[in-house]
C-alpha cells in the first residue's frame, strides 16, 4: 500500500500565510506543520512508501519532508503546470508510480490518528471515503451523496442525501485503476483544470446507467488490468462521525483546527473490560483508546460478568485496582449491568471504544443501545479489530483451567451469591451431563444465560447406576460422581448429602468435599432409612429432632478447614405436613446452630406455602440464603423467586428425566423396525457429541 500526497496547489486562500512557503507547511500546534504531521501518521500506521505531487516551493517542501527522518520513502512528483491546472493534472503526473492499493489524500487535510487507522484498516476489505454523518453539511467545501452506503458522487455542490466528507480515501486497487482510467481519459482531452471527483462522478452515473465504458481503449490495452473496465467501481462512505478530519483551506480554518487539536487530549473516552487477566491484547487496545483522550476505564461488576459467562476468577473490588494501577487510565469505575447505559449518561463520553467482535452475536443489542445512547448526545463510537491471537486463547483456556481446580471452585459458589444474590443450579449425575449443564447457553437481551452451578443428586446419581434412592450408593462411589465431572467442568458444585449420616460419619464427608471443591452439602432433617421425600406421608418418614439436627450442623462446621465452603440445612416439615410454625422453628434453630444456607420443600404445585415460607424468614432473617427445589411447583419463574427472597433454584432432577424416555423411545424403535434408521432422525451425530468432550490444551 502506497501514500499519495496532493501538494500542487497555490494556497491563495491563505493570504500571505502561503507567500513564502507550500500550504502544507503551515504550522500548527507545537510547531509541527500539516505535512509533517502527515507523514509521522502515515509511518505509525506501517506506511512505508509515499508518493508526493508538488507544486510551488518544490525545493522547500522536498527539503523538509526529508529533514523529517521519518521511515518513509518519498517520491516527490511535479506539476509543471500547476498554475493553470488542478489536482487532477497533478495525479496524472504521478499515475507511472500509482499502482497498488492507496491511500489517497489532500497536502492541507488534517486528521487524528484514528481515522486513518479506520481508512487503512477498511482498505483490507473495501475501498472508502471519509465522511460524517454528525458535523452539518458545509457551504463551499466537498459533500458525499450516499446512497446504501456507497459514494454515489462528491462535490461542493450536492447538498440532498450527502453527508460532510474529506479527501482521504482508501482504494483498493482494483477501483483505484478504474478512476485513474478516468482521470487519465479527463486530462488528455483538455478537462484538466476540475477536480478529479468530476471523473469519478462521471464514472459512477455509468455505473448507474449500466452502460458499457470502452471509451479510449483498443482490444490489447482492454486486456491490461490497468483498463479493465469490465467491474464497476465502489467506493463506501467511512463515517467518523466527530472524528478530526478537516481541511485547511482559510486562516479561519487553521485556527478551527488548532483550537480542535488542542482538545483532543481533553476528550472524554470510556471502554469497558470483564477481564480477570490483563493480557498484551487489552494492553495494546487501552494504548490506543488514551491516544483519542482521557480514559475512563469501566470494570464489569462480577454479577453483571457472572450473568453472561462466569464468576471472575478475581473479585471486583481487586479488579478495579488492578485496571486503575496501568499507567494513563485516567479514571476507573464500576459498570454494574452488562448495559452501559446508565454509566454513559453519567459519565458523557465523547467516545466509546469497544472490539469490533460485537456487531454480531448476542452483543449486538448491547452494541445498539450504546449506540442509541451516544447519538442522544453526539458521542461517538470507535471499534478496534478483536484479537484472536492464539497466544490469548491459551491465556483463556489456562483461566479456566483454574477455575476447576478445588480451591478455586470451592468459593465460587458463596462469591457469586454474595455478588448476584440469586444463582440457579442444575442436575447432572455423570461426566457428560457435567458437560451439558457446563456448556448450554441461552443468548436473550444482548446477554448471555447459563446455569451458574451443577447439582449432584443423590436421587439421579443412585438411577443413574440402576439403583434404589435409600442412601444404598456409599459414599465413596458418589464422590467418584464428582470426580468424574469436576474432571471435565468449572461450575461450582452442589451435593445432595442426604442426612448426612451420623454425625461422626458427616465430620469427615464434609472434609472429603471441602477436598473434591464441592461449594455446598445439603442435608435434610431425617433420620433411619431414607425414603425419597417424593413420597411425602406416603410412606414412613422420621424427621430429627431439632436439637439433635443442631448438633449435626454445628458438628460439620467445626470440621471445615475452608471458609468458602457451605453446609445447607434442608428442612422436610411441609413435606411430612408438619406445619408452617416447625419449619420456620427448625430454620432459625438450624441457622443459629452455624448453617449457612436453609432449604425449604414442598410436594404441593401450588407454591402458596412456599411464598409464606419466605416471607416469615425473611422478616426476621435477610441474610442466610434460602434455597428451592421448586420440582413440584415449577410454574414460578427465577426473576419471581428472587423477588420473594429466594437465593439458590435447583432443577434436581430435569436432564434424568429427560433422557430416560428419548433412550427407551429409541430402543424401542430399533426392536420394532428390526433396524437403527427409524430412529435416526431423532438422534445427535456422534461427531457433534464428541466436539462437547473437552480436549487437553497446552
Amino acid at each position: 500500500m502506497k501514500a499519495l500526497i496532493l501538494n500542487s496547489g497555490r494556497g491563495s486562500r491563505m493570504g500571505e500565510m502561503t507567500a513564502t512557503y507550500p500550504k502544507c507547511m503551515t504550522q500548527l500546534n507545537n510547531g509541527e506543520t500539516i505535512v509533517a504531521r502527515q507523514l509521522r501518521l502515515l509511518a505509525e500506521e506501517g506506511i512505508r512508501e509515499v508518493v508526493m505531487t508538488t507544486g510551488p516551493f518544490e525545493e522547500l517542501l522536498k527539503e523538509h519532508c526529508l529533514e523529517l527522518g521519518l521511515p518513509l520513502d518519498i517520491t516527490f512528483v511535479p506539476n509543471p503546470r500547476y498554475l493553470e491546472t488542478n489536482y487532477i493534472y497533478s495525479i496524472y503526473c504521478a499515475k507511472e508510480y500509482l499502482d497498488s492499493d492507496l491511500i489517497l489524500l489532500h497536502g492541507d487535510l488534517v486528521f487524528e490518528p484514528e481515522v486513518l487507522r479506520q481508512v487503512i484498516s477498511a482498505v483490507d476489505s473495501r475501498s472508502v471515503m471519509t465522511t460524517s454523518s454528525v458535523l452539518p453539511l458545509p457551504e463551499k467545501d466537498f459533500k458525499a451523496v450516499v446512497k446504501d452506503g456507497l459514494v454515489q458522487k462528491v462535490g461542493v455542490e450536492f447538498f440532498d442525501s450527502a453527508m460532510a466528507a474529506q479527501a482521504l480515501y482508501g482504494l483498493k486497487k482494483k477501483d483505484w485503476l478504474l478512476w485513474l482510467r478516468r482521470i487519465e481519459e479527463f486530462c488528455e482531452s483538455g478537462r484538466d483544470n476540475c477536480y478529479a471527483e468530476v471523473a469519478f462522478n462521471e464514472l459512477m452515473a455509468i455505473n448507474e446507467s449500466g452502460t458499457s465504458d470502452v471509451s479510449g481503449t483498443n482490444e490489447s490495452e482492454s486486456s491490461d488490468e490497468r483498463y479493465n473496465t469490465s467491474s464497476k467501481l465502489q467506493i463506501f462512505a467511512l463515517d467518523v462521525q466527530k472524528l478530526l478530519c478537516r481541511e485547511v483551506d482559510s486562516p479561519e480554518d487553521l485556527n478551527e483546527v488548532l483550537g480542535l487539536l488542542k482538545g483532543l487530549p481533553e476528550r472524554n473516552v470510556y471502554m469497558c473490560f470483564a477481564a480477570d487477566i490483563i493480557h498484551g491484547g487489552h494492553i495494546s487496545i487501552i494504548r490506543k483508546a488514551q491516544k483519542l483522550g482521557r480514559l475512563t476505564i469501566g470494570v464489569l461488576s462480577d454479577e453483571a460478568v457472572a450473568s453472561y459467562k462466569r464468576m471472575p476468577l478475581v473479585p471486583e473490588s481487586e479488579r478495579l485496582v488492578m485496571f486503575e494501577n496501568i499507567a494513563g487510565v485516567d479514571r476507573v469505575v464500576l459498570q454494574k449491568q452488562l448495559s452501559y447505559k446508565e454509566n454513559l449518561e453519567t459519565y458523557r463520553p465523547d467516545i466509546v471504544v469497544h472490539g469490533d467482535d460485537w456487531d454480531r452475536g448476542f452483543q449486538r443489542p448491547i452494541r445498539d443501545e450504546v449506540v442509541q445512547v451516544l447519538a442522544s448526545y453526539g458521542g461517538t463510537l470507535v471499534e478496534y479489530p478483536y484479537s484472536g491471537d492464539e497466544k490469548y486463547r491459551k491465556i483463556d483456556a489456562r483461566t479456566r483451567a483454574d477455575l476447576a481446580m478445588p480451591d478455586v471452585r470451592r468459593g465460587r459458589l458463596k462469591r457469586m451469591l454474595e455478588a448476584k444474590g440469586f444463582v440457579n443450579c442444575m442436575e447432572a449425575h455423570d461426566g457428560l451431563t457435567g458437560l451439558v449443564v457446563e456448556k448450554t447457553v441461552v443468548y436473550q437481551n444482548g446477554g448471555a444465560r447459563q446455569y451458574d452451578a451443577i447439582w449432584i443428586s443423590s436421587l439421579c446419581d443412585s438411577t443413574a447406576k440402576g439403583k434404589p434412592d435409600i442412601e444404598l450408593v456409599d459414599m465413596t462411589s458418589r464422590f467418584r460422581t464428582i470426580e468424574d465431572i469436576a474432571e471435565v467442568t468449572t461450575k461450582p458444585i452442589i451435593f445432595d448429602g442426604d442426612t448426612g449420616g451420623r454425625t461422626e460419619h458427616f465430620i469427615y464427608t464434609v472434609r472429603s468435599l471441602e477436598r473434591l471443591g464441592v461449594s455446598m452439602v445439603i442435608i435434610e432433617d431425617k433420620i433411619g432409612l431414607k425414603k425419597n421425600s417424593l413420597f411425602g406421608t406416603e410412606v414412613p418418614q422420621t424427621q430429627d429432632s431439632i436439637e439433635h439436627f443442631c448438633e449435626k450442623i454445628s458438628a460439620g462446621k467445626r470440621a471445615q478447614r475452608t471458609r468458602e465452603f457451605m453446609i445447607c440445612a434442608r428442612i422436610e416439615s411441609l413435606i411430612l405436613d408438619q406445619g408452617m410454625e416447625d419449619a420456620l422453628e427448625r430454620a432459625f434453630a438450624y441457622v443459629g446452630a452455624g448453617a449457612d444456607a436453609v432449604m425449604i420443600h414442598s410436594r404441593r404445585k401450588d407454591p402458596s406455602e412456599v411464598f409464606t415460607f419466605l416471607e416469615r424468614f425473611r422478616a426476621e432473617d435477610s441474610q442466610t440464603p434460602v434455597v428451592l427445589v421448586p420440582t413440584s411447583f415449577d410454574c414460578v419463574t427465577e426473576e419471581e423467586w428472587k423477588d420473594r427472597g429466594a437465593n439458590v433454584v435447583i432443577y434436581a432432577n430435569q436432564l434424568m428425566r429427560a433422557q430416560v424416555p428419548a433412550i427407551e423411545k429409541a430402543a424401542a424403535m430399533i426392536l420394532e423396525h428390526h433396524r437403527a434408521q427409524e430412529c435416526d432422525e431423532m438422534l445427535m451425530p456422534f461427531s457433534e457429541i464428541i466436539r462437547w468432550i473437552p480436549e487437553e490444551s497446552d
